[in-house]
Parts: structure tokens; C-alpha cells; sequence
């Protein structure tokens, strides 16, 4: 099994910052997959930044320059620093690593972007 705590969130105005982190625990095997994923409301779950184990990093085009996603194998985290950020933005935020075909998923944290 493998656990995801999130930290990080909140409200921010428009055109702030946030930072969100997330650190994972438990069965954790190398070639794994960290990001992070979002669900505003009335709206399907979205995947917002993906890193893989070796750093490769992929964005939803709408965050592309705005969010950056990093990790530390190490310790097993992995975080999201969003800028300019913008009332669309807003949703509940979740962590999740895949690995040998499973998904973990954290219980998500709510950021609101004020206009």
C-alpha cells in the first residue's frame, strides 16, 4: 500500500502564488509516476502535471509556464509550484502516483484563486 498526504493550498488572489507538496509513504517502487491532479466543481477530474521518476514533466496546456511541477526521489515527494495563478484554477486538488499499474491518490486539497 502507499500513502499521499498533500499540504499546501488555500486562497490566493489572482495572479498570486501557491505552493502544494505532497509526500508519499509505504511500497514505493523506482519508475514510478507523481503528479498532480484537479476537479473543479461541476467538472471531470483533469490532469494538471505529471513527473516521472526520471524528471520528465508534462503540463495541461491552459497551467504551460504558469505551474511547476518538481520531485525528490529520496524522500519520495513530489510538489507543485503554482504562479499567476487565475480563478479557473480553482478545484480540488489531488496527488497520485502510479506504479505497476496502480493508482494512489491523496485526499486532495481545495485551492481557491479569488478575481
Amino acid at each position: 500500500q502507499v500513502q499521499l498526504v498533500e499540504s499546501g493550498g488555500g486562497l490566493a488572489q489572482a495572479g498570486g502564488s501557491l505552493r502544494l507538496s505532497c509526500a508519499a509513504s509505504g511500497n514505493i517502487f523506482s519508475g514510478n509516476v507523481m503528479g498532480w491532479y484537479r476537479q473543479a466543481p461541476g467538472k471531470q477530474r483533469e490532469s494538471v502535471a505529471l513527473i516521472s521518476s526520471s524528471g520528465i514533466a508534462n503540463y495541461l496546456d491552459s497551467v504551460k509556464g504558469r505551474f511547476t511541477i518538481s520531485r525528490d526521489n529520496a524522500k519520495n515527494t513530489v510538489s507543485l509550484q503554482m504562479d499567476t495563478l487565475k480563478p479557473e484554477d480553482t478545484a480540488v486538488y489531488s496527488c497520485s502516483l502510479f506504479q505497476r499499474g496502480v493508482y494512489y491518490w491523496g485526499k486532495g486539497t481545495l485551492v481557491t484563486v479569488s478575481s
